[in-house]
């Protein structure tokens, strides 16, 4: 009997097969977006998922301005900062984000739901939040992942 063929196979950054997907956030709930976007960003959504590589799939958004928020978040949710001087706390709601930075609400949300080491530093990096329909990474030729439908 070969025992090789017992062997556990668990992918790694070289053999992982990595894809470009396309997410349209438009009418999207922020946080149900964000959630699936971090599944297939850390590669939960292969059959090949190992918890400390990055074997996930890069991410391009699009219509990041058109996201939802439910209830009254859009006014009342507050995300606070840290400038690191005494009193340098200030706080912004979701309305202001979404006015200046757009992308940086997704952005955020995204981020909360990666882990908090190396490996999700690098996992955000293989996210490509855009405002509006058109994107820069034609190239790659997105394969167009439907979340509305989940």
């Amino acid at each position: 009997m070969d025992t090789l063929s017992y062997k556990t196979i668990s992918a790694n950054k070289e053999t992982a097969s990595k894809e470009w997907v396309l997410v349209d956030a438009e009418g999207l709930v922020l946080g149900r977006m964000a959630s699936e976007v971090a599944k297939i960003l850390k590669g939960k959504n292969k059959a090949n998922f190992t918890p400390h590589a990055d074997c996930g799939d890069y991410v391009i958004v699009i219509n990041a301005e058109k996201v939802v928020l439910t209830g009254k978040k859009m006014a009342d949710k507050q995300y606070v900062r840290h400038s690191g001087y005494p009193g340098g706390q200030t706080f912004q709601n979701p309305q202001d984000i979404l006015a200046k930075y757009p992308e940086r609400l997704v952005e955020k949300a995204v981020k909360g739901m990666l882990p908090k080491n190396k490996l999700g530093r690098q996992l955000f990096r293989n996210l490509h939040v855009v405002i509006g329909a058109e994107h820069k990474y034609e190239a790659q030729k997105p394969k167009v992942v439907d979340l509305k439908s989940k």
